[in-house]
């Protein structure tokens, strides 16, 4: 699935990024390397800053991102901490509106509301479709961002210098 789809989807990723006028080059940044993991598989537990590692548990044997070690590793690729859990990540920026989303911003999903904080995370690609790491047995992938359980979205890097928010 890597080579041609992928640079395909990052060239379109870019261009519709590119129109968001005042966007620091922070969630830019993150975005095309999240994008850039497109077929990597599913590991529960698995990667973070370093890129694709192990996981725990049942992702143990696969290497690969979670969806908390995928948005790790694109912000840290744009040289921004933001945690290795989406309870950490829910907290690393400011939170915008839904209809604010932009290219690079942090979308999150809750379920089970009684445990804290969210328990999935995807990387916006623009304001209908995200990148994530789903689930045990899938790949790194575009999916949309309507979906079940959505609880807000996060604009990590947002304050900073280079950020027009």
């Amino acid at each position: 699935m890597k080579g041609r789809w992928t640079r395909a989807l990052i060239a379109a990723a870019c261009a519709i990024a590119c129109t968001f006028s005042g966007r620091s080059e922070t969630g830019l940044i993150a975005l095309r390397a999240a994008l850039e993991m497109i077929g990597v598989p599913y590991s529960w537990g698995g990667g973070g800053v370093q890129g694709p590692g192990y996981g725990i548990g049942r992702g143990a044997t696969t290497k690969g991102f979670d969806c908390s070690g995928l948005a790790e590793y694109a912000y840290a690729r744009a040289g921004v901490p933001i945690g290795s859990t989406t309870q950490q990540q829910w907290h690393s920026g400011i939170r915008v509106t839904r209809e604010q989303v932009q290219p690079g911003d942090l979308v999150f999903y809750d379920s089970k509301p009684q445990r804290d904080g969210p328990e999935h995370v995807g990387i916006a690609v623009d304001g209908e479709r995200m990148v994530h790491a789903p689930y045990t047995g899938t790949f790194v992938r575009v999916d949309p961002l309507d979906r079940p359980h959505f609880l807000g979205v996060v604009r990590p890097g947002a304050g900073r210098a280079d950020s027009a928010v």
